[in-house]
């Protein structure tokens, strides 16, 4: 491969990542001249999480074919990468003897990836309206299971007394699971699928995409950021590096190829979702850690994502980007 080639490609996987994080860098800019406060920050989030994100994710799964689901290995393969990862921090935790109330937040950060947003963000700048229709299957799967994951880590470390009946129905609740249930469940039904449906999920995904990222900017709290120790680095580590890694070689080793292992890549090498925080405080476990892990993983993701799909693509792994 040419230096010139080589330069395209490294582009192309720049292209994929700079514009998701160039929004939440945005969101940082206004939060610090103060043109998005908090509160007004609070009700965008809501509303693009209560209406836009679950009527896009409705568009995306009712448009997915699951006459083949079968065959779609990079579902199985997302959901044994995220129990692998979180086997094998669990048991790496215990070799580096972490405190066993620190634990339970590091495996949860290694496993639990922010895919309903800056993950589906870039498939959506990596392969245009195609992202988000592989996507959404995906994610509404493996939300399911991170949520349900995390309670049992978290009971495990923190002795919370948070039960699985309770987050079952938190996520019966959750709008972006709710929408991509209506999409499976009109693709499915044998109704006609609206023709409108293309459109209004590309429509979407231009308009409430940016805005949440712009709000996950403007949330980042940098104050504690100072007193990141290496338990934060650790799990930074864990999140951006080696569960990426530990899902690819799954996923290409059980036949996942071209798109759909470039839409697996991308979800999990997400950074650390923000709701990972809220579970913790909950669990009464160590608050600032888990958002310092997220305000890292945030910052550094913008790296570890570009050159793995820069590596990706020069392997000719990942297919051809929008």
């Amino acid at each position: 491969m040419s230096v010139s080639d080589t330069l395209a490609l490294f582009y192309a996987a720049l292209a994929v990542s700079l514009p998701t994080f160039a929004w939440v860098v945005l969101g940082v800019v206004l939060r610090m001249v103060g043109v998005l406060r908090p509160a007004l920050n609070a009700k965008l989030s809501r509303i693009a999480f209560m209406t836009g994100l679950p009527l896009m994710l409705f568009a995306g799964a009712a448009q997915v074919d699951y006459s083949h689901l079968g065959s779609a290995l990079y579902l199985l393969a997302g959901v044994l990468a995220t129990l692998l990862t979180l086997v094998l921090a669990w048991y790496y935790s215990r070799w580096r003897g972490h405190p066993r109330a620190l634990r339970g937040i590091f495996v949860q950060a290694a496993f639990r990836s922010n895919l309903a947003i800056v993950g589906v963000a870039m498939t959506f700048s990596a392969y245009g309206e195609r992202g988000p229709v592989l996507a959404a299957l995906p994610i509404a799967l493996m939300t399911v299971l991170y949520n349900i994951l995390a309670v049992w880590v978290l009971n495990s470390t923190l002795g919370s007394s948070t039960t699985i009946r309770s987050v079952l129905l938190g996520i019966a609740r959750n709008p972006l699971i709710i929408g991509i249930s209506a999409g499976v469940l009109l693709s499915v039904s044998g109704l006609p699928v609206p023709g409108v449906l293309r459109p209004l999920g590309s429509g979407l995904s231009t308009f409430f995409l940016p805005l949440v990222l712009v709000c996950i900017g403007a949330s980042m709290n940098f104050s504690h950021l100072y007193k990141a120790g290496g338990l934060t680095w650790e799990s930074s580590l864990w999140r951006l590096c080696v569960a990426p890694l530990l899902g690819i070689l799954l996923a290409w080793t059980m036949g996942v190829r071209d798109e759909q292992l470039g839409v697996m890549f991308l979800l999990l090498a997400a950074p650390v979702a923000a709701s990972s925080h809220v579970m913790v405080v909950a669990a009464r476990g160590d608050g600032t850690l888990a958002a310092n892990i997220i305000v890292l993983t945030t910052l550094l993701s913008l790296v570890t994502i570009t050159l793995g799909f820069f590596l990706l693509s020069a392997l000719s792994l990942v297919g051809q980007t929008a």
